[in-house]
């Protein structure tokens, strides 16, 4: 059977519908669907502005901009996500919004594991003595013979300024990819090597693993001194929304264009795709805006001060069983 004679129906090349043909198409599960995922991402945005008030109350200063940013991550991705879902036309720019944000979340996260041992100075007094091992994810995982690091002034001073290009850079890439678009340039269907997605993309992906890298290295030396202000479990949820938002979302991408995810009249395969995406985040992230709002409502007493523990190269400090028996 020769395949050249299947007919496609031609609403399937075309581009996504306006909000107001998926409003007059919908059906009853659609109605149900798209309330519920509403009500998510509404609920997302309201859990996470009474965050900020009890924040804003109870967190002393130096942390209150750093943990705003980092609770922000969730309800802020489902929020534009709710926006994509409804307005198909605006995917990219609410994606690209939300990658911004998590492009600043990345390098804020790092700066809010150094708050909570009491900044920079305390930082360096309390590691001095010690090394990081950045023989670690994602970059160098795969290379445990590499050799340790002295904690400086300039180890630190690097370790910040890797996380913090990717949050300039990815914004100023973005900002150019908008511009790229608007001439007609910038396609993310177009994978061919003339298209500028098939350079700006990968790049940005590069940017990405070395923005991570330092959070990490950092992670690692930390997770034992800050174990008891529930940092692992953080770190999770910092993780998952990365392999949410962009792994996952990608993935799907992928999928749509290469035509697995079938065409769906009125939204052709890629923007069927972006549609699953969307409707899949907003329930994930609202699940984890539930879950960093426990791990992050909490007194935010100072660390006590540091014990010195030549065994054990994470371990800066000791803290007294006295604090968690209370």
């Amino acid at each position: 059977m020769d395949g050249s004679n299947v007919t496609i129906d031609p609403r399937c090349t075309q581009e996504p519908p306006y909000a107001i043909d998926i409003i007059l198409k919908l059906d009853i599960f659609g109605i149900i669907l798209y309330a519920v995922l509403t009500f998510m991402a509404a609920v997302s945005m309201l859990i996470y502005l009474e965050e900020c008030l009890y924040i804003y109350r109870k967190v002393p200063t130096n942390k209150k901009s750093v943990i705003i940013w980092v609770n922000g991550a969730a309800p802020v991705i489902g929020t534009m996500s709710c926006l994509g879902m409804w307005i198909p036309r605006a995917t990219m720019f609410t994606d690209m919004t939300s990658a911004c944000y998590f492009a600043v979340v990345v390098f804020k996260f790092l700066i809010l594991m150094l708050e909570e041992v009491g900044g920079d100075e305390a930082f360096l007094k309390r590691a001095g003595k010690n090394t990081l091992r950045i023989s670690t994810g994602p970059c160098c995982c795969c290379c445990p013979c590499l050799p340790h690091v002295a904690i400086t002034r300039r180890s630190l001073f690097l370790l910040k300024l890797g996380s913090f290009q990717f949050a300039i850079l990815k914004i100023v890439f973005t900002i150019l990819s908008i511009v790229l678009w608007t001439d007609g340039t910038f396609d993310l269907s177009d994978l061919t090597i003339y298209g500028a997605a098939i350079w700006i993309n990968p790049f940005v992906g590069i940017l990405t693993i070395i923005a991570l890298w330092p959070v990490a290295i950092m992670f690692m030396h930390l997770r034992t001194t800050l174990r008891t202000l529930k940092i692992i479990p953080k770190y999770a949820m910092y993780q998952l929304v990365l392999v949410l938002s962009q792994l996952q979302t990608a993935i799907i991408n992928i999928l749509a264009l290469n035509g697995t995810i079938a065409c769906a009249p009125p939204f052709s395969a890629p923007a069927r795709g972006y549609m699953l995406s969307q409707q899949l985040l907003i329930l994930e992230m609202f699940i984890i805006t539930l879950v960093t709002r426990l791990l992050y409502r909490r007194q935010y007493d100072p660390l006590p001060t540091d014990e010195e523990d030549a065994n054990e190269n994470t371990k800066m400090i000791v803290l007294p069983q006295s604090s968690s028996e209370s």
